[in-house]
């Protein structure tokens, strides 16, 4: 099956609140599960970039996870931003957690280095997927870039069938409203497979990363730069 592109930014209000309300329990916290299990016992990761925070709630929960760290969440839809906004601040974390709004591949980082670059369900939404490859390969050679990155990135992976599709959002989002599951079928459609992904890495010079199916829908793209 062919990719089938969807919207770049979640930025419908009606959307996003969907979006903000699901139930992501299980799979947002395989997330932090699976990033702990990669890079356990790391003692430095004190600086945080999530990339794609949509409503911030793989966010919060690194920050759960990762106590003493800081986080820049960025996003490109202010919708989400704002979601995020509330939600980061019922949690008491707006001292360790700053959002800006800023959209691949034109963003900008104040800080010189990052001991993690994170990023969970931004890749399919892109068109141009190499944007999300450039930008990490150009915050991991910055010339203060004096010690490794912890890279990792979460995402779909295109199922073979529309069917197929159809089969996961019956599965996964029965109870959840129409919205919700219209935009992960379209998720669906729009995500990368694992070959796909290899030669975007490749492409951007990145090849050392890895890549693990994880789930029948999700798979990992990680390492160190």
């Amino acid at each position: 099956m062919e990719r089938i592109l969807e919207p770049e930014l979640m930025n419908d209000p009606e959307q996003v609140l969907a979006y903000s309300y699901a139930n992501f329990e299980v799979a947002h916290q395989a997330v932090i599960e699976n990033f702990c299990q990669i890079f356990p016992n790391e003692p430095r990761l004190n600086t945080f970039l999530d990339l794609g925070c949509g409503s911030g709630d793989v966010t919060v929960r690194f920050a759960h996870q990762f106590p003493e760290s800081k986080f820049v969440a960025v996003d490109g839809a202010e919708e989400m931003l704002k979601q995020a906004e509330k939600l980061i601040e019922q949690e008491s974390l707006s001292e360790r957690i700053t959002l800006h709004l800023q959209q691949l591949p034109n963003c900008s980082f104040d800080d010189n280095h990052y001991d993690a670059i994170i990023s969970n369900s931004l890749l399919h939404h892109l068109h141009e997927p190499q944007h999300l490859w450039s930008i990490i390969k150009q915050i991991t050679n910055n010339e203060n870039n004096k010690a490794d990155t912890a890279i990792y990135v979460c995402d779909l992976f295109r199922p073979q069938t529309k069917q197929l599709a159809a089969d996961m959002v019956d599965q996964y989002a029965s109870k959840e409203p129409e919205i919700l599951r219209k935009d992960f079928y379209n998720s669906l459609l729009a995500a990368f497979t694992p070959s796909e992904v290899r030669t975007q890495i490749d492409n951007a010079d990145l090849g050392s990363l890895n890549i693990d199916i994880v789930s029948d829908r999700h798979m990992l793209i990680y390492g160190y730069l």
